[in-house]
């Protein structure tokens, strides 16, 4: 078998054999916030419920972890990591280099529920569709704020940075997405203008100082090569509105693809694509669900 690269290499789906303990700290250091019905899909889908609520309680009278009772959810629960839980998770191998952020309030957790849990359940999705086709895609295959510099000291924040393996009879093909989730709580217009700063940090090349900043694509020295071996396909993912309003933001990035020059010249480079959330939950991310930006008839986001 041979293996074709994409993109770098992901990580490995959970074994049973490491602690639930563990794992559960390493998905709340990775993912920042998930509900038991989540870590449950993660960590050991198929088992008991109380598989996992019940060493999450442990950790919670242990001081690591703790939770906000969702609203309107018959009294779910959405777990975080303490200070102290964060301070430990420093020190865990799969998360060194990833900054900690605890969260030191039911108030603070409120506010980042909403699109922290959305996040969670697009990655989910991924999981799901993985694990029914035989490819990798694990908890930590999927990293979330991942920041990246742009020109003139700006930088972009990008929802999560995903890594998938597919798996076929004779190869392995790495695959990598800069994935955006958005709920309607922008602008239509603003929700566009991110295809702007990825067309922007594909085209940025680091100029020393004393010479001439340039924004024109170049073949080496680009500053994503610090990270990846090939820039990552762009996914929008769309949730939160009606299927008309839905249809319309997906309409706006196409507009941006066909009359912004520099994302243009992205999207010839660089696979595009837009999907409605409830779709990728229903048919699969594999599924003919994914609008590509630059024109044609839907497809899996493998094949934009």
């Amino acid at each position: 078998m041979t293996t074709t690269f994409e993109t770098m290499p992901s990580g490995r789906t959970p074994s049973p054999v490491e602690p639930l303990p563990h794992l559960l700290l390493a998905v709340l250091g990775q993912h920042r916030m998930a509900t038991t019905n989540q870590l449950h899909e993660l960590l050991r889908p198929g088992a008991a419920r109380q598989t996992v609520s019940a060493p999450l309680n442990k950790l919670r009278r242990d001081g690591l972890v703790d939770y906000t009772v969702l609203p309107q959810s018959n009294r779910s629960r959405a777990w975080y990591l303490t200070s102290e839980g964060a301070r430990l998770t420093r020190d865990f191998p799969a998360l060194r280099g990833r900054p900690a952020y605890p969260i030191n309030s039911a108030t603070a957790a409120s506010l980042k529920t909403p699109h922290t849990l959305t996040v969670v359940r697009t990655h989910l999705a991924f999981v799901t569709d993985a694990r029914r086709r035989g490819d990798e895609h694990g908890h930590l295959d999927w990293t979330p704020e991942v920041s990246h510099p742009l020109s003139d000291g700006e930088r972009i924040i990008t929802d999560a940075v995903m890594h998938y393996t597919l798996i076929g009879d004779e190869e392995r093909t790495k695959l990598r997405a800069f994935v955006e989730v958005d709920r309607t709580t922008m602008g239509s217009e603003r929700l566009a203008s991110k295809l702007i700063e990825y067309a922007r940090l594909w085209s940025y090349e680091p100029q020393p100082v004393g010479r001439t900043r340039s924004r024109q694509p170049a073949a080496t020295g680009a500053v994503w090569l610090r990270w990846y071996p090939v820039f990552p396909r762009v996914l929008f993912v769309l949730t939160g509105a009606s299927r008309y309003v839905l249809g319309n933001r997906i309409n706006d990035l196409q507009a941006m693809v066909a009359e912004h020059p520099l994302v243009g010249t992205l999207a010839r480079q660089v696979p595009l694509g837009a999907a409605v959330l409830d779709d990728l939950e229903n048919q699969g991310p594999t599924g003919d669900v994914w609008v590509p930006l630059a024109g044609g008839e839907p497809r899996p986001w493998t094949d934009l």
